[in-house]
């Protein structure tokens, strides 16, 4: 096995196209294929199959996907440190849902440390790629939720990926919306009140399931929906469509404004309400770096939770 076929094999599989792939690599895609074939005759498995758009992982690809983006990327960590030294800087990467307050956390994190000697990234993203991204150390934590609807498919997801989820706060819905809305100014919102308006959520791309949804209460049944991908569509389309969204009622006012407001959700028998437990994700048996460290932190003091030691 030879770290170049490695490389080849991370880059199919994110083009899904043994020609993209060739052009991405300046290589001829005979080459491309013949290194592929080795490679999955020396494992004894096969990688990808074809499809009439170009190639898929197979099962045993995707578990082969997780360890070898960990192995490439200590690989180019140990380049960049020890061969690069003129360019390395350390680097702390988090992926998260879209939420306002793991924002506001990674910036009070980065004020403590020297932007000149890190590389700091952070991600609001899809939560399989959230789980993907700690999975192979692309990023050093994951910002997600659990709940009684998802948590036995996201804890196999979890194992399946080797990270481990640490819990933060629980919190029950709430309605997210402009203050403007017909709806703003209720104690309380029904189901029954938001079947004129679009619920608003977040775009998972190929991964569909409920399951993996950023938006409490996935499963129930909405009469108008709209998916996005950023949080500033969803922001435009709550004020121009009167849209809302279901969240955990935590919102940093710094950054998304005054404008929005959120409206506790309140259950009846054919729509509960559900505890939406946030916590994060960290590759398992590893620790947390002094970023790692500081970016907890000031997670728990953005969510008002008494610190303890890490």
């Amino acid at each position: 096995m030879k770290l170049v076929q490695l490389h080849y094999f991370i880059t199919i599989a994110k083009m899904k196209s043994i020609n993209q792939a060739a052009q991405e690599l300046y290589v001829s895609q005979p080459t491309l294929t013949s290194a592929i074939q080795e490679l999955e005759q020396e494992l004894g498995i096969s990688l990808f199959t074809r499809t009439g758009r170009g190639v898929q992982l197979t099962n045993e690809g995707q578990e082969f996907l997780i360890y070898v983006r960990q192995l490439y990327g200590q690989y180019e960590t140990i380049v960049d440190k020890f061969v690069l030294k003129e360019n390395y800087k350390k680097k702390f990467g988090v992926s998260c849902q879209h939420y306002s307050f793991a924002i506001k956390a990674f910036v009070e994190m980065a004020k403590q440390f020297d932007m000149n000697q890190y590389a700091f990234a952070i991600r609001e993203t899809k939560t399989m790629e959230i789980i993907d991204d700690v999975s192979s150390l692309k990023s050093e934590v994951g910002i997600l939720f659990l709940n009684e609807f998802n948590r036995k498919v996201m804890m196999r997801n979890f194992n399946q990926a080797q990270v481990e989820f640490h819990p933060l706060i629980c919190c029950k819905a709430y309605v997210y919306l402009w203050k403007h809305h017909p709806l703003a100014s209720q104690k309380s919102i029904t189901f029954s009140q938001l079947k004129d308006y679009p619920c608003l959520s977040f775009e998972q791309g190929e991964h569909h399931s409920f399951y993996v949804a950023e938006e409490i209460l996935a499963d129930h049944e909405y009469a108008q929906t709209i998916r996005v991908n950023d949080r500033s569509t969803m922001l435009n389309l709550m004020v121009g469509l009167s849209g809302y969204t279901l969240c955990s009622g935590i919102i940093c006012e710094e950054l998304n404004g005054t404008d929005f407001v959120t409206v506790a959700y309140e259950a009846d028998e054919q729509n509960p309400n559900t505890e939406m437990e946030i916590g994060y994700i960290t590759r398992k048996q590893s620790y947390l770096s002094d970023m790692g460290k500081s970016y907890i932190i000031a997670i728990k003091k953005e969510l008002n939770i008494e610190h303890t030691e890490l």
